[in-house]
């Protein structure tokens, strides 16, 4: 019994490093989705300072960036496993 415990609760902490990429990303994705709507929102009401403004544009810019490379990273991903499995075949 102690042995299924352990094997449970290992099982248990195994399975969130095994979840799926594709899922965190598009977390990920929503995440900076909705900080974008906010600063698009900010920009049109245009009630904020320069410095502020520079720095929400620099923020989103960034985000932007780690999005693109986020979703190349997959793709490539995609595409190496793809040509992995299609080999093996």
């Amino acid at each position: 019994m102690l042995k299924g415990i352990i094997g449970a609760l290992a099982l248990a902490l195994a399975v969130p490093a095994l979840a799926d990429d594709k899922v965190k990303d598009k977390a990920k994705d929503v995440d900076n989705s909705m900080k974008n709507t906010v600063d698009d929102a900010k920009d049109k009401l245009g009630t904020d300072s320069g410095t502020a403004k520079a720095k929400r544009h620099a923020k989103k810019a960034a985000r932007n960036t780690k999005n693109k490379a986020r979703h190349t990273k997959s793709d490539v991903k995609d595409a190496t496993e793809k040509a992995k499995n299609d080999v093996s075949k």
